[in-house]
């Protein structure tokens, strides 16, 4: 199969080479591509110095445009699967191989690495796994379906999603309703355990007052996705 690994980047000069060459090292057998969302620091001048393959957004698009662009790059080049891998270190690139085989062995559409099945590494604060476990309860309501993980920037899918995500995908924060959209497709979401890290350098972009809009927004978000025609 040929595999695209997606790293959107936004100002992630900290940890963008350590995350590159550890999916260069642990994951061989995957491509990637740093989608560099109009960075204001020095995430494009160090793609450009280690020779990293890289689309460089001429507007900031945001997490959701940002990620889309590389769905629409792995779509249009002929890959069979893409991941979502946030550029910021706290993924481990050494679980793709793990969830490509899940998608194949399974007959899976997506799957999403899930720090909260065997609950070991980093779990995030309180507050944020106090809000994880909200949206895995509207899921829960509005699909029936249970996701552990409904935030996690760690997921594979394959080219039938690919497809969907090219034509439309959410903007802001999407994980959580772009998991809501497929799922009311009927389409096949499983999940695998995966070890995270603490983010080293820079800082999250949900902060406690950006945390209360993002809660709502997506809430009103999911709803909607599941009952638009």
């Amino acid at each position: 199969m040929k595999n695209l690994v997606i790293i959107p980047a936004y100002n992630e000069e900290g940890s963008i080479v350590r995350t590159v060459e550890d999916l260069k090292e642990n994951a061989p057998g995957f491509d990637y591509v740093v989608v560099n969302d109009c960075s204001t620091d020095n995430t494009l001048e160090l793609c450009r110095k280690h020779g990293f393959s890289y689309l460089n957004l001429p507007v900031n698009l945001g997490i959701g445009g940002a990620v889309q662009a590389g769905y629409r790059y792995g779509f249009y080049h002929g890959y069979d699967t893409a991941t979502q891998f946030d550029g910021d270190g706290q993924h481990d690139a050494k679980y793709l191989a793990r969830m490509a085989m899940t998608l194949e062995s399974e007959n899976a559409d997506m799957v999403i690495g899930s720090r909260f099945i065997e609950k070991e590494g980093f779990q995030s604060s309180s507050v944020r796994r106090a809000g994880i476990k909200y949206f895995t309860g509207l899921i829960h309501l509005l699909t029936h379906k249970t996701i552990t993980d409904p935030t996690s920037g760690m997921r594979m899918c394959n080219r039938k999603i690919m497809a969907e995500f090219t034509v439309d995908y959410p903007r802001d924060y999407p994980e959580p309703e772009s998991v809501v959209t497929i799922l009311k497709k009927k389409y096949k979401v499983l999940e695998v355990p995966v070890i995270m890290r603490e983010r080293k350098e820079g800082k999250s972009s949900i902060n406690l007052k950006a945390g209360f809009y993002y809660m709502i927004k997506v809430s009103l978000a999911m709803i909607i996705a599941r009952f638009k025609r």
